[in-house]
């Protein structure tokens, strides 16, 4: 059945459907799909429509003409106070004063599972992000892509989904050759040797410290091997130490994976190889210079790619063909990657790659993530002071604290820059959004500290009357609660977490003003009642919309 505002709207976008059979627009069969949103205007009405633009082909009617009739026909919810065509033919349902009301019940009786959601029920999902290369350490932009996958998989989670993090471990090829060379040279000159560093290696200060702590725990054990045994053996050691750190940070920053994936395992399973030959025997690799090609082409590609060098070795491509088709292999409906926008060249490649093996590319989602830059002073902050190159996502982390870190990371859509303004991040104002946030509901903690202290207790839902609730204040409260579960279904349909961070600060926004202006304790009895319900519920979705965040909902600031 849904929560309120669904039922409502459902009620009314069918009802809208019967009125375009009746008059002749639509036939009972017809799939035909419209609009019916909050507008962006609150002079607009609580629902707007587009359906009668929609149906002027069919029709053969101009949109107010079609709206007109269709309001003839239309059965209009009790819920609704009246209707009205604007604009070129939009038709917008204006709510009664009051309607909100039976959200308290609710969200009371639903307490902590009040917005979960059924859409994505019996569909596996995979969410993998970050996977950055384990090669040094994780920067903001890291940040901001773990925050987006960690909050995206918890909205997708809410909505029913049966969800799997993934971190994708690139400990092949060679970028992991030129970090087992960097680190040999950094360990050889610890002990003394002078050596040339190599033109293509890891020159961060995080390569000499790793380098050290070898040395402080084996000392010169591995001078005497070979060359490239001692590189592997060196290399071997580093990158699970940076491993180690890499997850290590990300827990800090409230981020667990269900699986960590080893590129290496692609090739000692021998799935790269059944992956090359799957494509060869499918028609879609061709050989030339002694290399592989894949014929993207045939497939409407700009270019074929090579997938084996004329070397015998399998390129990056080849090994991120077979990884997404081993996801697929594990039954996920969905899998959705989250990349930086730099990647938005191999999209279409991988897409087409897994179309050749047979697979539905649209079951593929990839998520571009733009740049972020971090501001201080109003100034553009581009080096670490402690390691003279980019900031560390710990370093962030410790400027700013997890929770503000957090929200900021996803208080913007993914496919827009993101100015980090550190200042603001650590300042304890309203204009500091997530302290706007948890201050609401600290001070809801701080009034239940008074109730106690006066002997005041919850009361039963059931034996108080709510219609005494009639102030604007109150009623802003309510319908944006009411519309919780709307938008998890939003941000779960369109992957767009920024949505919940920005009604969380609406809904702080709202209940300011609310407690600004209508006294809880003090006041008549059975208003005082009502209005500590109304608090209640506002308690309880602002701490499930913070805990979906990641971030703390704080009783106290």
């Amino acid at each position: 059945m849904g929560y309120l505002l669904q039922r409502i709207t459902g009620e009314i976008a069918e009802n809208l459907r019967k009125a375009a059979v009746k008059a002749g627009y639509l036939d009972p069969s017809d799939e035909f799909a419209f609009e019916l949103e909050k507008p962006k205007e609150k002079a607009h009405g609580d629902l707007a429509t587009n359906l009668a633009m929609l149906l002027t082909k069919k029709a053969r009617k101009n949109p107010r003409e079609i709206a007109a009739t269709l309001l003839e026909y239309l059965e209009i919810p009790a819920v609704v106070e009246r209707v009205e065509i604007a604009g070129p033919g939009f038709i917008n349902f204006y709510f009664k004063k009051d309607w909100a009301l039976d959200v308290i019940p609710e969200i009371l009786n639903a307490g902590e599972k009040y917005g979960r959601l059924s859409i994505g029920s019996g569909k596996k999902v995979q969410v993998e992000f970050v996977s950055a290369n384990p090669t040094g350490l994780l920067h903001m932009g890291n940040g901001r892509g773990a925050a987006l996958g960690d909050i995206l998989a918890n909205i997708l989670a809410e909505a029913g989904y049966e969800v799997s993090r993934e971190y994708y471990i690139n400990d092949a090829g060679n970028q992991i050759e030129n970090f087992n060379k960097s680190v040999e040279a950094r360990y050889l000159e610890l002990l003394g040797y002078k050596v040339e560093f190599p033109e293509e290696g890891y020159h961060g200060e995080d390569i000499i410290d790793t380098a050290r702590n070898i040395v402080a725990r084996f000392g010169d054990r591995f001078i005497h091997l070979p060359e490239k045994e001692r590189q592997e053996t060196l290399g071997k050691i580093a990158l699970e130490e940076k491993l180690q750190s890499i997850k290590k940070s990300l827990e800090n920053f409230g981020v667990k994976y269900d699986v960590w994936f080893s590129e290496r395992s692609l090739h000692e399973s021998g799935e790269v190889e059944k992956t090359v030959k799957l494509l060869l025997e499918r028609g879609y690799l061709y050989e030339k210079d002694g290399a592989l090609w894949f014929a993207a082409s045939k497939l409407g590609e700009e270019k074929d790619e090579v997938l084996v060098r004329k070397n015998g070795v399998p390129t990056y491509y080849a090994a991120d063909i077979a990884y997404h088709k081993n996801k697929f292999d594990r039954g996920f409906d969905l899998v959705i990657n989250i990349w930086g926008a730099d990647h938005h060249g191999h999209v279409s490649r991988m897409k087409t790659a897994l179309k050749a093996l047979g697979y539905d590319p649209e079951r593929l989602i990839v998520i571009l993530m733009q740049l972020v830059r971090l501001f201080q002073g109003g100034e553009l902050v581009r080096m670490s002071k402690r390691t003279g190159q980019y900031i560390t996502l710990d370093e962030l982390v410790e400027e700013v604290g997890v929770d503000a870190a957090r929200y900021f990371f996803v208080m913007r859509s993914h496919d827009a820059h993101l100015d980090f303004d550190l200042d603001l991040a650590k300042e304890k104002s309203s204009e500091n959004p997530v302290y706007y946030i948890q201050y609401a509901h600290a001070r809801i903690m701080s009034l239940y500290r008074q109730c106690n202290e006066q002997g005041v207790n919850l009361p039963p839902v059931e034996d108080v009357d709510l219609t005494i609730l009639s102030s604007e204040a109150e009623l802003e409260l309510l319908r944006h609660l009411a519309e919780f579960p709307v938008e998890i279904e939003k941000c779960a349909t369109a992957l767009a977490p920024h949505h919940l961070a920005r009604y969380l600060h609406e809904l702080a926004g709202y209940f300011h003003t609310f407690y600004n202006s209508c006294r809880v304790l003090g006041v008549e009895e059975n208003l005082s009642k009502a209005r500590l319900l109304l608090v209640e519920a506002t308690r309880i979705v602002l701490r499930k919309g913070l805990k979906m965040l990641g971030v703390s909902a704080p009783e106290k600031m």
